[in-house]
């Protein structure tokens, strides 16, 4: 009895001194990943892939080879054996309820304080920030979480871009294919249902009893994503050394003791003509914060929008509004920085504390919300509210309404955190 509550006291000593204090760092570098739009997606799996000593790890457990080659059998029994029916398919492809199970407890089992699963933790984990929901748990319970949340994200998104099952946003962020025909009694049209054939033929080839247990979902999340074109979640990166690359240097530099507010941040608005590169309303907006800027409230101007409206629209919002505000309204570019991702107002305030983190904008001080009256008052009321329970965080808090088209806001660390049902804007 007494060893076990020596280790146990031994394990709480260690979550006491290796959590007290720590927290996401602006200065973390993220792993090299095979491609950007896994690596926002899918932290997590992508450390397990990019760390050698965790791979091994994990590689070596009997259970986990086991649950690798369980799945590989499974989709060529599915080759094999489920013909016509679509969900046949893509139900091999996802993590079963029991994959995800087993593989927490795998986890809970390897996880030895000091060893390269808590490092994993201590060294990424943490500091990237990118699970700071889970961060008040324990380390091991920490990695378990992140695990759970990476595998519903591939599974999602298998659900959404290979099944046809409704994203978020359906009128934005739907399936490119049309997969349904009546006359099938599985719901699937057959010319669809040879994609998934296929699809999962070449993952059958491409993976083998020996690829790690999280390898054949994940693929199948990235393939779905691509051939639907939603590597959005890529669009423009790495920025701080492309797009906002002059902004981030000038960041380095400024006195923000000279500023009253850190950003002003405006909200895309995208039209519903697809030849129409900037709407109406964003050419507003991008005027009610040109103003701003010259008057000297903040230094910089966060334009926020993704290539969201109409559907498939090829327009980036947040470049277009760049372009508008440096040509036409001789803001300089030094002073822009662009958000080329936010699909919706929750995201745009989100990913604006984002970057404010990872630029080294001070996070203590208020930047202004600027845009026309009717977004203004939703940002300052009801968002919070809204961001609470569709991203299950709260990005900022409200300060004082300045107009009926500007308010203050508080970017908070919480941003951080990856969303599992938005591959699009993770």
């Amino acid at each position: 009895m007494f060893p076990r509550i020596l280790a146990t006291l031994v394990l709480l000593l260690h979550i006491t001194i290796t959590f007290a204090g720590q927290g996401p760092r602006a200065d973390y570098k993220f792993v090299e990943a095979k491609n950007i739009v896994q690596r926002k997606n899918y932290y997590l799996l992508t450390l397990f892939d990019a760390i050698p000593e965790v791979r091994r790890m994990l590689g070596a457990d009997e259970v986990l080879k086991q649950m690798a080659t369980t799945k590989t059998d499974s989709v060529r029994y599915a080759l094999q054996h489920c013909e016509r029916d679509g969900l046949c398919y893509t139900s091999k492809l996802k993590f079963s309820e029991e994959d995800i199970k087993t593989v927490g407890n795998r986890l809970r089992a390897l996880y030895k304080p000091g060893n390269a699963l808590d490092r994993l933790v201590q060294q990424h984990l943490v500091p990237s920030g990118c699970y700071i929901l889970f961060q008040s748990a324990a380390p091991v319970e920490m990695l378990v979480k992140a695990w759970e949340q990476d595998a519903m994200g591939v599974n999602f998104c298998i659900g959404v871009y290979a099944e046809g099952r409704k994203p978020n946003y359906p009128l934005i962020d739907s399936i490119s294919f049309n997969t349904r025909d009546a006359r099938n009694p599985n719901g699937f049209a057959n010319g669809y249902v040879s994609l998934l054939y296929n699809t999962t033929s070449l993952l059958s080839v491409e993976t083998t009893h020996a690829s790690p247990f999280y390898q054949l979902p994940l693929m199948a999340a990235a393939y779905f994503l691509e051939m639907n074109e939603r590597g959005q979640a890529a669009d423009f990166e790495p920025m701080e050394a492309g797009e906002n690359r002059a902004a981030v240097q000038k960041i380095k530099t400024t006195d923000w003791s000279k500023y009253k507010y850190t950003v002003i941040l405006v909200p895309g608005a995208g039209p519903e003509d697809p030849r129409v590169a900037l709407s109406a309303e964003g050419m507003l907006r991008c005027r009610l914060a040109a103003l701003q800027y010259k008057q000297g409230l903040a230094p910089f101007v966060v334009v926020s929008g993704g290539k969201v409206h109409p559907y498939k629209t090829v327009y980036c919002e947040a470049t277009e509004m760049k372009k508008f505000m440096v040509e036409t309204l001789q803001v300089p570019a030094s002073a822009i920085i662009i958000d080329p991702h936010a699909r919706h107002t929750t995201t745009n305030m989100r990913n604006t504390a984002r970057l404010m983190y990872r630029y080294g904008i001070p996070m203590n001080r208020p930047g202004i919300a600027t845009t026309t009256r009717g977004q203004s008052t939703m940002i300052g009321t009801t968002l919070v509210a809204r961001c609470l329970k569709e991203l299950n965080e709260a990005p900022y808090r409200n300060g004082t309404r300045l107009s009926e088209t500007s308010v203050e806001f508080y970017p908070l660390p919480e941003a951080l955190h990856i969303n599992p049902t938005e591959p699009l804007d993770p």
